[in-house]
């Protein structure tokens, strides 16, 4: 019974990866009336894999990558920002979008993270929490991990991901994304200067009583 119904929906789960709008997931949700309809999915974004079928009402694109190390993602990620950004505004800016390549783990995950950070001014280590947390599985190649940290050199001059290729372990992925932010870092030591001079002052003004 539950094999049949595979045909139907998704035989992978679908995650939300920003709310309300953009899904992440593999290519069977593509063509899954159910989840499109159910989830009030607008757009379809296809990264290298092609739906068996399409479902009347959603608009479908489509953009060419292969699953390898030696692919080159600059020439779909400005395009693929693009068709989301297009596809979120629709609708009155209720548009809803599913990202997917074959299975959700490598191509489209990478595109997302391209978005996040292109669009939504996240470093990469951030984006691929946002991800990672709702999709655990996702594991982009070496080649995207490393193409996707020159991106966020060029974005931001810095890279806030150590690591060349993310562990193949759910657990451990999880693990990596575990630490603190590095922003609120940042704002935690601007938090404690200021303590420290308020300290200062209440310790001059103590002494100041007391004499």
């Amino acid at each position: 019974m539950g094999k049949r119904q595979a045909s139907k929906a998704p035989q992978d789960p679908v995650s939300l990866v920003l709310p309300p709008s953009l899904y992440l997931g593999p290519c069977s949700a593509a063509s899954s009336k159910p989840f499109l309809t159910g989830n009030s999915i607008t757009h379809v974004l296809s990264i290298g894999a092609n739906p068996s079928a399409k479902v009347e009402g959603v608009t479908y694109h489509r953009l060419s990558l292969s699953d390898s190390v030696s692919s080159s993602i600059s020439k779909i990620t400005d395009a693929a920002c693009e068709v989301i950004d297009g596809a979120i505004a629709s609708k009155k800016s209720t548009g809803k979008i599913l990202v997917h390549c074959s299975a959700g783990i490598s191509r489209s995950p990478m595109v997302v993270a391209a978005y996040l950070m292109k669009r939504k001014g996240m470093t990469l280590k951030v984006a691929l929490r946002q991800i990672i947390q709702v999709r655990p599985q996702i594991s982009p190649n070496a080649g995207f991990l490393q193409q996707l940290k020159e991106m966020e050199m060029e974005l931001y001059g810095s890279c806030s991901l150590e690591v060349d290729e993310l562990p193949k372990r759910e657990k451990d992925r999880l693990a990596l994304f575990e630490e603190p932010e590095e922003q609120p870092k940042e704002q935690s030591k601007e938090q404690a200067n200021v303590a420290a001079v308020e300290t200062e002052s209440t310790s001059r003004e103590d002494a100041g009583s007391s004499s």
